[in-house]
């Protein structure tokens, strides 16, 4: 991929995040700060601030930098939330094909293109998300490898029991360490959440935020093998989460959990927040996995009729 095409994807990604209220009217955004936070190099993402500040969708001020306008030209907005309306129709029904084992574990990019009917730059937008989501990898020379994921209730469950074995254990960790910068922007962030209409956002936005929240925090055991574990994991479960969609009650519990834990930490109730953690990855598993193995007994249906025709 191009530091051009990479740009490209970093100044999309940006500009949802601003849309979206993740990135607040007023923020500094510092280059390193879009770095860290994508994972990518610092060239691409100064491209992209650049692109960003001649839409509009940043201010760039002397000697300062770069800082989220309070007022976003309306013309903008509408054309990127357009954009991200079409855009997960054919994502969505990709990682649904797969799920659903309609798709080989090889796929060539020619077969996708007709499958699906996308232009070059589409299908590269596509799998370049599948691959930033963890179940998506390019082979060497040719095609694309789809990668395991929890396509089953009980995989779903199982990722849940073992998300439960650590998170609860890592804020225990000698090494814990509060930061408490991290945890203002989580705040933020979940305070966000608890105002957002569900049906107007994106439904992996809500989902990257409740991941991120999760991971920031095991972050702070400043134990490698937690965090790595807890990544991976999250990866796994993400194409099953989509399914089960996000409800707004369901968000309204989630938030405010992950408030209350925030709480408990920033007081330095380090006991009291493990304990908390567990109940409430134990109240996720109860609340999701009904919907989980609903929708793996319709993808069981599925394929059995399929098989059977």
């Amino acid at each position: 991929m191009t530091n051009s095409d990479l740009a490209t994807r970093i100044s999309t990604r940006l500009a949802r995040d601003i849309l979206t209220g993740t990135v607040e009217p007023g923020t500094h955004v510092a280059t390193q700060q879009i770095a860290d936070r994508y994972q990518v190099s610092r060239t691409p993402v100064r491209d992209a601030l650049v692109a960003l500040a001649d839409k509009g969708l940043l201010q760039h001020r002397a000697n300062r930098g770069y800082f989220v306008p309070e007022d976003i030209p309306e013309d903008l907005a509408q054309q990127i939330a357009a954009r991200d309306a079409e855009e997960p129709d054919v994502y969505q029904t990709f990682a649904e094909d797969w799920l659903k084992n309609r798709l080989p574990e090889i796929v060539t990019e020619q077969s996708l293109r007709q499958r699906y009917d996308l232009t070059k730059s589409r299908l590269n937008d596509m799998m370049a998300r599948a691959a930033r989501e963890g179940w998506a990898e390019r082979k060497e020379g040719y095609g694309w490898r789809l990668l395991p994921v929890a396509k089953t209730s009980d995989a779903f469950e199982q990722i849940y029991r073992f998300r439960l074995a650590i998170e609860p254990v890592a804020l225990l960790e000698p090494g814990f360490q509060v930061d408490r910068k991290v945890l203002e922007e989580h705040r933020r962030i979940q305070e966000w959440m608890l105002e957002v209409d569900v049906t107007r956002t994106p439904p992996e936005q809500l989902l990257a935020n409740g991941a991120a929240f999760h991971e920031a925090l095991i972050t702070m055991s400043n134990n490698p093998f937690f965090v790595s574990a807890l990544e991976r994991v999250n990866r796994m479960r993400r194409l099953m989460e989509y399914r089960a969609r996000v409800d707004q009650e369901r968000l309204q519990v989630q938030c405010s959990d992950h408030l209350e834990i925030i709480d408990l930490v920033e007081r330095g109730e380090i006991v009291e927040a493990s304990y908390f953690m567990r109940r409430h990855l134990s109240g996720a598993l109860r609340r999701k996995s009904p919907v989980a193995r609903n929708w793996s007994d319709e993808a069981n249906a599925e394929r059995a009729d399929t098989v059977k025709n």
